[in-house]
Parts: C-alpha cells; sequence; structure tokens
C-alpha cells in the first residue's frame, strides 16, 4: 500500500494539532517558509526558552502534541514531513521504541540517493544535558546521525487507532542561534552554541527533492 500525498498550507501550530485519523496511509508535507517557529514539546518548560528574545527576533513560539525540546522551524532548517499509519497497517508496532525503525530506514534510503551514509539508533534514548531544550542534542530511538552527529529527528503521536510520525531532516544546524533563544546568561551562550555545533549537522538538499526521495523509499 502505498503513501497518500498531501500538502497544508497553514502555521506551524495548527498543522502540529491538526487531527490524523486517514483511511489509509499518508505523506503530510507542511507548506513552510523562511518565518521561523521555535516548537517546545509538548511537556516542556516554557521558562526554558526566553520569550522575550524569541520576540525581538521574530521567532513565533508554538507547542506540538509530541515530545523532547524545542526544535527550531523554517524552511531553511529543515525538510519536515509527517508520516501517518493505522493500527492494523503491518508497519504498527506495540512496542513504542520498535515502532520507529521503518520510519528511521525509509530516511537513511532517501538520504543515500544524496551519498549521505547515516547510522540510525537503536535502544534507550540518549540524552545531553542540551536534550530537555533542545530536540537535536538527544538522540531516540529510529533517528539518525551521520559522521556522529545528529541529522534526522523523529517524534511520534499515537491515538488508539492511528500513529503520526514527525519528521525533521536538518538542512542547516546552528548552535549559537539555539542558544541565543534559551534562558540562560549571557555569558554561557557561546559555550553552549559551540556544545550545541557538535551534536547535530545539516545537509545541502532543496526540500522538494528530498521529499521525492522519501516517498520512493516508503514501503509500499
Amino acid at each position: 500500500m502505498s503513501f497518500r500525498r498531501r500538502r497544508f498550507v497553514e502555521s506551524v501550530e495548527a498543522f502540529h494539532h491538526r487531527s490524523f485519523e486517514p483511511d489509509r496511509r499518508e505523506l503530510w508535507i507542511p507548506a513552510l517558509d523562511d518565518r521561523r517557529t521555535l516548537v517546545l514539546g509538548s511537556s516542556q518548560d516554557a521558562s526554558t526558552v526566553d520569550l522575550a528574545r524569541c520576540a525581538e527576533r521574530g521567532v513565533e513560539v508554538a507547542r506540538r502534541r509530541t515530545g523532547g525540546g524545542a526544535v527550531l522551524v523554517s524552511v531553511d532548517d529543515l525538510v519536515w514531513f509527517d508520516l501517518i499509519i493505522g493500527r492494523d497497517d503491518p508497519l504498527w508496532a506495540d512496542d513504542v521504541g520498535r515502532a520507529f525503525e521503518w520510519v528511521g530506514v525509509a530516511c537513511a534510503a532517501a538520504l543515500r540517493e544524496f551519498g549521505i551514509e547515516t547510522h540510525m539508533h537503536t535502544g534507550r534514548h540518549l540524552t545531553t544535558v542540551h536534550s530537555p531544550s533542545i530536540c537535536f542534542a538527544g538522540l531516540g530511538a529510529g533517528e539518525l546521525t551521520t559522521d556522529g552527529r545528529k541529522l534526522v529527528g523523529i517524534s511520534q503521536r499515537r491515538t488508539r487507532t492511528h500513529a503520526r510520525f514527525q519528521v525533521a531532516v536538518l538542512r542547516r544546524w546552528d548552535g549559537a542561534a539555539h542558544a541565543d533563544l534559551l534562558a540562560v546568561h549571557d555569558a554561557e551562550r557561546p559555550q553552549i552554541g559551540i556544545e550545541l555545533d557538535a551534536l547535530a549537522t545539516g545537509i545541502d538538499v532543496e526540500p522538494s527533492a528530498m521529499i521525492d526521495a522519501i516517498h520512493r523509499a516508503l514501503p509500499t
């Protein structure tokens, strides 16, 4: 069964909160532009980010309904897509950790089309001192690294009948830009930026080309 492709033109927060109960597999693509939105995890304490600094820099703040730290979203920052499956789908796994693996495998296959070799993480979630605040500072099941730095992040939201995997492939990674938005002392920002730079990386890929490659790599 192939994935039906759907595109949505709406705010980042509206897309995150969109209900999902399709009658078949779907690939959802939000229409991003150059406006930047800092998307907080569902249970992330808003006090971890400096809301005044975000406003000063024209960065909107939204909240998603999946866990983890903040993700900085714009068309320049990442390629974002969601994958929806039903509980009766052969891809479904009751084990929440294993449930991510087919997504990671598909992303790895798509990235190979661009000459990017990756490693898929399995097992328990790996945290750092910055991962409660910044999503790409930690590493979860199914997520991909290249040369030891995180490239693909995945989160999952489940209902009784469906699973929605939200996937971000980094196009650029700027540790200083993330450190600039955190609620920390100014003197700490340069070092935090350096530490974040070491944890993740982006690739130069056109969003439409990446989406096409993902669509080809998805299980049928």
